[in-house]
């Protein structure tokens, strides 16, 4: 499992550490969260939403990538306006410290 983070150049890799971040990380981030619209192909699909996080509304895109078996192989987020993404990054960098996650890269 992939997790591109609309906020770090370097991908997340393997299914323990991309659950820890969206069950503990993005989970306690997003307020108000709430998907609204749903495309899908038969090894893609992309769920639009809306969340805020503090006093910042954004809007995003998960685009969600299947295997052969129709697992999710690789997630890719994408976040605007800049100052939702601004805010998004500042908070998910707080629960990085807290959970203990170092991003790639880094």
């Amino acid at each position: 499992m992939v997790f591109r983070s609309p906020v770090v150049f370097k991908a997340y890799e393997g299914k323990p550490l991309v659950a820890t971040i969206l069950t503990q990380g993005a989970m306690n981030v997003f307020e108000d969260f709430r998907y609204t619209d749903q495309l899908e192909d038969r090894d893609a699909a992309a769920l639009i939403f809306n969340a805020r996080v503090g006093d910042r509304k954004l809007d995003g895109l998960d685009l969600l990538r299947f295997d052969g078996d129709g697992k999710v192989r690789e997630l890719s987020v994408m976040v605007r306006p800049m100052s939702g993404l601004n805010a998004l990054a500042e908070a998910m960098g707080r629960e990085f410290e807290r959970l203990g996650i170092t991003p790639p890269g880094v």
